[in-house]
């Protein structure tokens, strides 16, 4: 196995954690709106001391990759970037939407076939958001939605969909259906970055340190038909 070092910082929720063979051994959250972000640097200090200090030696920084917030997104991967440059580290991206399905996975007795539909908040009716099944393959992609009764009807005629996020209590109403569960409470969150990023540890699937670059918000929006903005 290895030891990862986690950074989440997508939404106004800024987190960072440390696992070691499957094991959390290091967690902080910090949720103070956006200014949560500018304790980034203290928290992964305190990460990489609690490590040193166990000789625990890194072997990658998983970091969320968006989509999500502009500001949040560009401090955690610069500050990603800049611990792998520095200790000669692999780097390792997650969706957020994926690190959000995390969570109501692990704590959450979610109906058996239920889809799952994580979104994030953008303006009015409109969120970002994916679906997937319970082993978080993808059964839609990321788009950016405009919330209407029919967006995930498709889904939802079918059997039970979980939607989460911090978009997502604003768009049941306007959903309607007798098969959409509303989760409550659902954070990305550093520590729900263990077993995606060892996944893809495992399967070495890495980051060029040099280039690479999160999914920004504007990037789906650029791609929405302008009828929609």
């Amino acid at each position: 196995m290895a030891c990862i070092l986690h950074i989440e910082t997508s939404t106004n929720v800024c987190s960072v954690a440390v696992s070691e063979d499957g094991q959390r051994i290091f967690d902080q959250v910090e949720r103070g709106g956006m200014s949560s972000a500018e304790k980034l640097g203290t928290m992964v200090d305190e990460a990489l001391s609690f490590t040193d200090s166990h000789a625990i030696p890194f072997d990658a920084v998983s970091v969320s990759c968006g989509p999500g917030s502009y500001t949040g997104l560009r401090i955690g991967v610069s500050m990603a970037k800049g611990i792998c440059y520095g200790r000669d580290l692999k780097l390792i991206a997650v969706p957020t939407l994926e690190v959000l399905c995390v969570g109501p996975l692990l704590g959450e007795k979610i109906p058996e076939g239920a889809l799952l539909c994580p979104m994030l908040d953008a303006r009015r009716m409109e969120v970002y958001a994916a679906v997937y099944d319970r082993a978080l393959k993808p059964v839609r992609d990321v788009q950016a939605d405009v919330v209407t009764a029919d967006t995930y009807k498709e889904w939802l005629d079918r059997g039970s969909v979980c939607f989460f996020g911090n978009g997502a209590a604003k768009c049941m109403e306007v959903i309607n259906h007798p098969n959409a569960l509303l989760i409550e409470g659902v954070e990305p969150l550093a520590k729900w970055m263990q077993p995606l990023a060892e996944r893809r540890f495992l399967n070495e699937q890495f980051e060029d340190v040099a280039y690479f670059e999160p999914f920004y918000l504007k990037d789906f929006v650029a791609k929405m038909p302008k009828k929609l903005l």
